[in-house]
């Protein structure tokens, strides 16, 4: 179709037809200010802030929701304009306790910024005082309905982007509030922990417990890096202020999760109650005594070099592409991945936002590969999607599916998917073989899959590939990165195994099988590539300066005296 030619205070440029007035001013480089408006939520006009004179119409209009049309004249900047901005903000402003001396979002606040733009020094109404609630009754992040400007950002990112719908208004007028479900505690509403009303509030309504009054936007700086919690490997930004990571933002500009993380991606490695590794530790009769890395490598170096054959290394997904390399070029003996099963990268995840049915085998999208399950959740709740799940166990996704049942009873999906136009068939390692016959029966289905570990497809690129299995070892080298409980088989292992040096960045759950700890730098403070599950080469990069060596130099210092 045939582009539209606009004017924006001045500025003529071609837009595409269907374009807002606000997303036409935005490629024309014309700024509108908005509240309730975010480029990843669709547009409601809620806020005004927007308005907008247009040539030949009789009031002001929201850019976020007038389209455009040929020949459109727009102001953006007029009397008329900026007099209606300043009335609307000194309404938001008396209706609830705006106090931005006393407030966590100060300096980080889109409300309080346009006050300073358009001259706000004092409050032109009386003011009511309410006294609204605040609910703490979350883990992460509290929700303080004193500061809450009605943009309905929150209840509109729970909804479009996790598909979880939890959010909603109770009440009219002045008494409006958000609140979760039939208006219970939102610790115990269905609320997912996944922070996307955090990030998307404009103001200091929902407050994050973690980085709260740690630092204002001019503070802090941003580090783009990637998330090593799972292989989709969402894009993250990491917020720091004096070498400290204080809060982990999902990547709007990024693949595949554009802007969506889930609770672990967001929250998991800044809650992460285990003590830190950050010297050598050794165990002794005593018990484990901390040391330099002059005794610590002697002593792995003379029990691995005494190994020979014996000795097996064991990585990590949650290890860099770089330290697998490491690992198979320079130690010696057999090499293991201790994340299990890889099925090969297939189609990528976007598929999700396009598939008409979707196939679940053998995993709880929402316990695992949460953001991949939002896509799900949204596609059955918005785009009219079917989602049918074979698991033997109980399934988060069960109530959104219009039929459940074993492995066993896979004749039944073909006789449903054979009408789909684009199905997809979602499994990991656990999954493997049941999807991989129904991949040969659905010639027409997509396939997303998930290995077992982070960085599986990483390892699995520099032939690191075999997955662990106890194979009469009696030394071990693992390099676990932040790793949490493996699975049984391995810890047995090492609880048999004469000798085991582990390089982590946590203690446990290792003190009861090592006999050395070595540090390593958690994906905040290292730097290096992964590949996500959809065969992406990504780049982690480290927020903060850490003084403990890479996971590679680690490597080849143990090399160096075997």
């Amino acid at each position: 179709m045939a582009s539209v030619q606009i004017t924006i205070d001045g500025i003529t440029g071609s837009v595409p037809p269907g374009s807002t007035v606000l997303e036409a001013a935005r490629s024309l480089g014309v700024d509108i200010p908005t509240l309730c408006d975010h480029p990843a939520i669709q547009p409601i006009g809620a806020c005004r802030i927007c308005l907008i004179e247009v040539e030949k119409q009789r009031g002001l209009q929201p850019a976020c929701t007038f389209p455009v049309n040929e020949g459109m004249v727009v102001h953006t900047k007029s009397p008329k304009v900026v007099d209606a901005r300043r009335f609307v903000l000194q309404l938001l402003f008396s209706e609830r306790n705006h106090f931005c001396m006393f407030c966590q979002a100060s300096g980080s606040c889109e409300l309080q910024d346009l006050a300073y733009e358009y001259g706000l020094d004092h409050w032109e109404y009386d003011r009511a005082f309410p006294q609204m609630p605040v609910d703490a009754s979350r883990k992460y992040f509290t929700m303080d309905h004193n500061r809450c400007i009605l943009c309905r950002r929150c209840i509109r990112a729970c909804d479009e982007l996790v598909g979880n719908g939890t959010l909603g208004l109770k009440y009219r007028g002045a008494e409006t509030r958000v609140i979760a479900d039939m208006d219970v505690p939102f610790g115990d509403s269905t609320c997912v922990a996944c922070g996307t009303c955090l990030q998307v509030c404009p103001v200091g309504a929902v407050l994050d417990r973690m980085s709260a009054y740690m630092g204002a936007t001019d503070e802090v700086d941003r580090v783009k890096s990637r998330c090593t919690a799972c292989s989709v490997g969402c894009g993250l930004e990491l917020v720091v202020r004096d070498n400290r990571v204080i809060r982990v933002e999902g990547d709007w500009d990024a693949e595949p999760n554009k802007g969506l993380l889930c609770e672990l991606g967001r929250f998991g490695l800044m809650y992460d109650k285990r003590k830190r590794v950050n010297k050598p530790l050794v165990k002794t009769e005593s018990g484990w005594v901390e040391t330099t890395w002059e005794d610590a490598l002697g002593q792995v170096q003379q029990k691995l070099s005494g190994a020979g054959d014996a000795l097996c290394t064991v990585v990590s997904g949650l290890a860099s592409t770089e330290a697998a390399q490491a690992v198979m070029e320079k130690l010696p003996g057999t090499k293991a991945v201790m994340d299990g099963g890889m099925p090969a990268a297939a189609d990528g995840i976007g598929v999700l936002d396009e598939a008409d049915l979707f196939i679940v085998v053998q995993t709880d999208l929402t316990k695992d590969y949460q953001v991949a399950g939002f896509a799900v959740k949204r596609s059955v709740r918005h785009r009219g999607a079917r989602l049918m799940i074979l698991d033997d166990a109980q399934n988060g996704l069960e109530q959104l599916a219009v039929w459940k049942g074993t492995p066993e009873d896979a004749a039944h999906v073909l006789a449903v998917a054979q009408d789909a136009q684009m199905p997809v068939i979602i499994y990991d390692a656990a999954g493997a073989e049941i999807a991989k016959k129904l991949v040969d029966l659905l010639p027409n289905a997509k396939q997303v899959t998930f290995p077992g570990g982070s960085n599986a497809h990483g390892l699995a690129s520099v032939g690191l590939d075999t997955s662990f299995t106890a194979n009469g070892a009696n030394a071990y080298y693992v390099l676990a990165a932040e790793a949490g409980q493996p699975d049984e088989k391995l810890m047995d292992a090492l609880q048999k195994a004469d000798y085991v040096v582990v390089q982590s960045s946590f203690r446990e759950p290792w003190l009861d099988v090592a006999q050395v700890i070595l540090p390593s730098p958690t994906a905040y403070e290292k730097n290096g590539t992964f590949i996500t599950a959809e065969g992406c080469k990504v780049e982690v990069a480290a927020g903060v300066s850490s003084k403990l060596l890479s996971e590679v130099e680690v490597i080849e210092r143990i090399a160096a005296g075997l």
